[in-house]
């Protein structure tokens, strides 16, 4: 099989990471734009949620792939984890970073904070698992009364902001591994990875915020 050398390779790992991380980018904003349907009243989002259930078979095509995408991007990144472990078993007596960023230094744990946050919200919003007054194809009525429970929209609030910095390096660093973006003498300087960070958790914030606000009830 000729993709099996790739894929074994470390440059094929984060090949593999920075398409399946830009397909997740994909759908972050178009849940983002569909969220924001909510400021626009209870008739609106509904309406959009059983548009997007009327698709029918698209609709679990494009959970199939997201689910694949999120599935590889998870493997790569625990394997060259590891490569990059093995390949120096003894940690640095002293770290001091120079060029990289918080969002670069967290990806690890940002990563894990947002697979137990995606979890946790397709259990709460999703099949209603852990929700305390679910009410399937309601979308707003859900997302009022489960982010009116004030410890559960504070761990939203900080799922956004880890995404918010998984966001602005994984496309920086995506559009690197691609080739899209040319190396630089001023590393810091993202414009794209910022617009697209601070607009989608900033976009995603907005409800939770709003609900306890009491702007959205």
């Amino acid at each position: 099989m000729w993709w099996m050398p790739l894929y074994r390779s470390t440059i094929g790992k984060k090949v593999i990471m920075a398409v399946t991380g830009l397909i997740m980018v994909g759908f972050v904003v178009v849940h983002m734009l569909g969220n924001l349907q909510a400021f626009q009243g209870p008739e609106r989002i509904n309406a959009y949620s059983a548009f997007l259930h009327s698709t029918g078979e698209l609709l679990w095509v494009a959970r199939t792939v997201l689910l694949v995408a999120v599935i590889l991007h998870i493997d790569a990144a625990v394997q060259l984890t590891r490569i990059a472990r093995a390949a120096r078993p003894l940690q640095y007596a002293e770290r001091r970073p120079q060029v990289s960023t918080l969002a670069s230094r967290t990806m690890r744990w940002g990563g894990v904070v947002l697979v137990a946050f995606i979890v946790f919200h397709i259990l709460h919003m999703t099949t209603g698992t852990v929700h305390p007054s679910f009410a399937a194809g309601d979308v707003y009525h859900n997302l009022v009364t489960g982010l009116r429970v004030w410890p559960v929209a504070i761990f939203y609030l900080l799922a956004m902001a880890a995404l918010g910095l998984h966001l602005y390096h994984g496309v920086w660093s995506s559009a690197r591994t691609l080739g899209v973006a040319r190396p630089t003498p001023h590393p810091f300087h993202r414009p794209v990875a910022v617009v697209v960070a601070v607009a989608v958790a900033v976009g995603f914030a907005l409800i939770p915020v709003a609900v306890l606000a009491g702007w959205i009830r």
